[in-house]
């Protein structure tokens, strides 16, 4: 969602299938029970992001919908995946494709009813599998009731939901705040001859979560889904809930402009506010009740910072996202090695995401357009056996890649449109799910919303069903495993191998069980000396590998970028 962060991720960094055997057999995903229940069911789920408009089309139109994603349910539990995270569904003018939501408890006609929700949340149930909504909080559209009477006079009942001022001078803002889509966050309303203020697009104002009416009127959307089955919320953009009342202006941190031609700013009096955390505690109060999971958009400077998401005492945020995981974009075990002692040294459950709808998919991310599917199968391999929960993107199990447009006139993005050609906006990580190789990669019958990537030919679905090398069967026995091994389960985390710089090895170790994660990060062949004898072990037996990785007791061999998940022997 946000803005500003995504320079980042738009610049892709630049960085012969292998042959990937499980040694030991392990229950079909459809046959297996799910390790995803009791009140803690989120510390072992495999969540799996949805975009909506992107992953089925069940009626032609080009667009994806719920009925669509019903039809995948059975895909997505042989994949192994225990809660889908859907990204916004609700009613909305798609000014940002659902993330300026025009009514919180509805569903839009282009992805469907309430009753196709309600199906679509039945035959999930039936597959052990769980419904996370993408809950806006800090915005509604400009065309939701709220807003509407809110801007129809200075003394309308909703006027105090948003955040109205008068500006400093003729045509001049309130302050010198800017949108993180670019130009100033405050749009003038010449019926009551204010100014309103929107942290993303004009079309997407503020709600004043000061005023406490909006807080119970948000909390009560929350209560409205619960009862209807879903069992949490992604809570988008929950930095930019509360602003300074004072409207202090922000300070310029260097000179020159942004991607948008803005004064380059820190958002020191518009984001982070202690408030928030009143907010989340609050959310989280509700969510307890129903035993549902949050999941946060966080954006953290540091692992003191994600603390302040999980609350003291964890009562806010189960699952903060730590995006300086993301942020790693390089193959460098010395930097994995480093974010992953931080993560696993907070103070809540770690999360782990490599790519989402507002990122560069990792496939383009950590490849260097030679062994472009080893690598995803070793980033696979890193962030599914760790200790932690792994939110998975659509099309990343198959190996999609980003497609940017190339043309002003192909974007759909509005981030793209304004900021062309230095931001190119997010349609290339938002392409069509690739599901076999017919017209439009089997994702619609009519002309899909986006174009389909040449890659589908060579990457979908049905393509990689059918090898036993593909990305996408490497994918499903590694999440078969995570499911069935009681190390990969329950097991602390311990990193193995500081003095090689080139292999990222570590353990999980669980009352008397053991797993070895070993992955050579390199294009040359490794080898690697296992310290094991301090845990309890002397020896490690292959479970999963790819290529010629082998172990010799306690000696690894890789091949380039190779595997190797081992069972740790007395």
């Amino acid at each position: 969602m946000k803005g500003i962060v995504l320079s980042i991720f738009l610049i892709a960094a630049s960085i012969v299938a292998i042959n990937a055997s499980p040694q030991k057999s392990s229950p079909t995903a459809s046959s297996r029970t799910s390790t995803a229940n009791g009140p803690d069911w989120w510390k072992h789920a495999v969540f799996y992001e949805i975009y909506p408009r992107s992953f089925a089309d069940s009626n032609g139109d080009g667009v994806g919908d719920l009925n669509g994603i019903t039809s995948k349910l059975d895909y997505l539990q042989d994949l192994g995946v225990d809660a889908i995270w859907i990204t916004p569904c609700f009613p909305s003018p798609q000014v940002d494709f659902g993330y300026d939501v025009s009514d919180y408890e509805n569903i839009d006609p282009m992805y469907g009813t309430l009753a196709d929700f309600d199906n679509l949340a039945s035959e999930a149930k039936k597959r052990n599998i769980r419904i996370i909504l993408d809950f806006v909080v800090n915005h509604t559209s400009d065309q939701h009731p709220w807003f509407l009477d809110s801007k129809s006079s200075r003394s309308s009942g909703h006027r105090d939901w948003y955040i109205w001022r008068d500006g400093k001078g003729p045509g001049q803002p309130p302050n010198n705040w800017v949108s993180g889509f670019g130009g100033s966050a405050w749009k003038f309303d010449p019926t009551t001859n204010q100014y309103y203020y929107h942290y993303f697009y004009a079309q997407q104002p503020d709600l004043n979560w000061r005023n406490p009416a909006v807080k119970d009127a948000m909390f009560d959307v929350t209560r409205f889904w619960y009862q209807r089955g879903v069992s949490g919320f992604r809570l988008d953009a929950v930095d930019t809930l509360f602003e300074d009342p004072n409207l202090t202006d922000n300070p310029i941190v260097r000179p020159g402009k942004n991607a948008f031609g803005d004064p380059i700013e820190k958002n020191q009096y518009n984001t982070k506010l202690p408030e928030v955390h009143d907010v989340l505690r609050g959310l989280r109060k509700i969510a307890d009740e129903y035993d549902a999971v949050l999941i946060g958009e966080t954006w953290t400077a540091d692992v003191a910072e994600l603390n302040q998401y999980y609350g003291e005492g964890n009562n806010e945020v189960q699952l903060p996202m730590d995006f300086l995981f993301t942020m790693v974009n390089k193959l460098s075990p010395a930097e994995f090695r480093k974010q992953i002692a931080e993560i696993n040294s907070a103070s809540g459950w770690p999360t782990f995401v490599i790519s989402n709808h507002d990122i560069v998919r990792s496939y383009d991310r950590y490849g260097d357009g030679k062994h472009n599917d080893q690598i995803a199968k070793l980033m696979a391999a890193l962030y599914l056996t760790l200790r932690g929960t792994p939110i998975m993107y659509y099309g990343e199990e198959i190996g999609m890649k980003t497609t940017p447009p190339t043309r002003k006139e192909e974007v759909q993005d509005p981030i793209g449109r304004t900021g062309w050609p230095k931001e190119k906006g997010r349609d290339g990580e938002r392409t069509p799910m690739q599901w076999n190789a017919s017209a439009s990669a089997g994702f619609t019958t009519g002309k899909p919303w986006l174009p389909v990537p040449p890659t589908y030919k060579t990457h979908n679905v049905e393509l990689e069903s059918k090898d036993p090398d593909s990305v996408l069967e490497f994918y499903k026995r590694v999440l078969r495993l995570r499911h069935t091994n009681q190390a990969l389960l329950y097991g602390s985390y311990t990193p193995t191998n500081e003095d090689n710089p080139k292999v990222l090895s570590y353990l999980r170790l669980y009352k008397d069980e053991g797993v070895v994660v070993a992955l050579n990060m390199t294009q040359t062949p490794q080898k690697l000396s296992l310290k094991l004898k301090p845990h309890g072990f002397t020896s490690a037996r292959k479970l999963l590998s790819t290529g010629s990785s082998a172990a010799h007791r306690s000696e690894l061999s890789l091949p380039p970028y190779g595997i190797f998940i081992g069972e740790l022997g007395k």
